[in-house]
């Protein structure tokens, strides 16, 4: 028998440093993989976080009402106050912002404007559920720019922008 023959033959049965081999070819995507997941995981995150603090902003603008204020010597301004509760999740505006990065700049409050009315029944077709014929809409809206994006970016993958809003129906009268 060849010599040779006998080499590769015994280097083809021989086992030994196979998983070193299939580690070094997979150990480089799982990380990436893990490294996505995980970043995907952190924007989710940060979308929730903006998202309840609009949920919270439009509740309380749309049951703000600086009128009972006004007599107080007191005034308050509703949208102001709804950010505040959008960003710091207090009235005051102080602490830290629920995102890194997330500033009341980033929030809009829009309180019934009259663009933000909108009729009960349209076409005879219940569209809200209201005593009035009027129900009118308190928005709270905000973008945000992610740019954690890590690892990501060696997939050209830039800063990600977060838009979101909510609204309520605005209840003081």
């Amino acid at each position: 028998m060849n010599p040779l023959y006998r080499i590769i033959s015994r280097f083809r049965r021989d086992e030994r440093g196979t998983a070193l081999i299939e580690m070094a070819i997979i150990a480089p995507l799982m990380l990436l993989l893990s490294a996505g997941v995980f970043e995907f995981g952190n924007l989710i995150h940060k979308k929730l976080l903006i998202e309840a603090g609009l949920d919270d902003a439009a509740r309380y603008a749309a049951r703000c009402n600086s009128a009972l204020y006004t007599g107080s010597g007191l005034t308050i301004n509703c949208a102001d106050v709804a950010a505040n509760i959008a960003v710091f999740g207090n009235a005051a505006g102080t602490g830290n912002s629920r995102v890194a990065g997330w500033a009341k700049t980033n929030v809009t409050i829009t309180i019934a404007a009259s663009g933000s009315c909108h009729d009960a029944v349209v076409a005879g077709v219940t569209q809200y559920r209201s005593a009035t014929a009027q129900v009118c809409i308190v928005r709270a809206a905000s973008t945000y720019a992610y740019s954690g994006v890590g690892m990501l970016s060696l997939l050209g993958i830039g800063t990600i922008t977060l838009t979101d809003f909510h609204e309520e129906r605005f209840t003081r009268f």
